[in-house]
This record gives C-alpha cells, structure tokens and sequence, in this order.
C-alpha cells in the first residue's frame, strides 16, 4: 500500500532536509513525500528540488498562486491522490510532528478511514507551554464538539492520515484558505460518516525556524465554525 506523506511549507529551509529524511526513514514501507511549498522566499523548495534529482520518493508542488496554508493543503491532497496514494498522510514540516508515530497510524488506519495524531488520548502528551495556548486547544475542542459534533478529543491537530477512498470524496469541496481547513476537512470526515480514530503522539516544539501561528488567529478560526455548521462551507 503506497502511502504518500503530504508536507506544506513556507521557509522551512532550516529544516526540511531532516523531516524528508526522517519521514523517509520512520519504518514504513512504500511510503514517499510530497512537500507543497508556496515558494518560500528562505528557497525551502530549491532544498526539495536538489533531494528530487537524487532521490525518485520526493516530490515537489511548487505553488505560485493563491498561497496559503489552506490551499496548499488543498492541492497537496489532490496531488497525492492523483499519484495513486492508498494512504495520504498530513504532516507539519517544522518538527512538531515526530515521523516515528507514522508505521502506527498505518496500522491504525487499516481498521478506520482516517487516523488523527491526538495529544488528548492516553498515551498522547502536549509540550506547548503556553497556558493561553492551552486554554486555546482546550476551548477549541469543547467548542467543535458543541457546534459540530465532532467527537474528537484533539480536533485541532494537523497530523492526519486519509484513507484515499474517504479523501477523495471531499477533497475537491474544500474552500479554506487558512489553518480553518484542519476543522473543514472533520466537518466533510463527520457528514460523510467516515469512521476516525486517534492514535496518541507527542505533539513537539519546532525543531527551528518561527511559529507563523498565533494564539489570537486560532481564536478567530472558532468563529467560522458556526458558518461552516450553517452553511457547509
């Protein structure tokens, strides 16, 4: 089963040779990567073209237009299901996501549609320091739960995987132009009644490089969940 791990990113240059590497090394089998870069200015994706040259399990989607980490995430997920991925995992490219929990979302997702990285499972543990930061995922949480139903326990987690049968029924739909498409993509996963489940991780700090999230911006995602729950989209 080929499994596609699907990376945006934007001035990850710092680190994007060691998270290709460390992906491509976690212990799982056919598994290849796929950075979407919306042309970094620090040349993030000139790193992801030099690797390409050598090496055929990388891939680049250089993205010129519409940037943002909504439609990044958009197109990455169309082009992982255009290159026959049978399993297409989300992952941030700034170290936050250890690769090592890769081979057991695999196993996990062979019994579910899609797998979610919880830091709220037994098992799983968060290192942000931050109390606002906390009260943020803490509120998220309850309020996705509330307005949408969603039973996740970590609903605001980016460290994903997708079966291709259950991304490809949504994928296209998806409007987002933001981090928002991490709540989109649960919305379609719940209307389609697609059967999720958490695997625990240890969500990270960054390895390196600047925090391009903001306490204040996650607050103001929540506010377009009630569009989202009225107007589906």
């Amino acid at each position: 089963m080929k499994t596609i791990a699907m990376i945006p990113t934007y001035n990850e240059a710092s680190n994007v040779k060691q998270i290709v590497n460390d992906v491509l090394n976690c212990g799982a089998q056919d598994i290849e990567v796929l950075i979407v870069d919306d042309l970094s200015p620090d040349g993030t994706y000139k790193i992801v073209e030099e690797i390409s040259k050598t090496n055929p399990k990388v891939h680049l989607l250089l993205r010129r237009e519409k940037r943002g980490r909504g439609f990044a995430g958009k197109d990455g997920f169309l082009k992982a299901l255009e290159m026959n991925a049978d399993y297409i995992l989300e992952m941030d490219g700034d170290g936050s996501h250890a690769p090592k929990y890769i081979p057991g979302f695999i196993e996990t997702i062979k019994t579910c549609d899609a797998v979610i990285g919880s830091r709220y499972v037994q098992g799983g543990k968060d290192e942000e320091r931050t109390m606002l930061r906390r009260a943020v995922s803490n509120f998220s949480r309850l309020y996705l739960a509330f307005v949408l139903g969603v039973k996740i326990k970590d609903p605001t987690s980016g460290y994903r995987m997708f079966k291709k049968e259950a991304l490809s029924a949504f994928a296209d739909k998806l409007q987002a132009a933001d981090p928002f498409i991490v709540t989109e993509v649960l919305y379609h996963l719940k209307k389609n009644k697609f059967n999720v489940k958490e695997y625990p991780i240890e969500f990270l700090s960054r390895v390196s490089g600047e925090s391009k999230l903001r306490p204040w911006t996650l607050i103001k995602y929540l506010f377009k969940v009630l569009k989202l729950k009225i107007t589906g989209s």
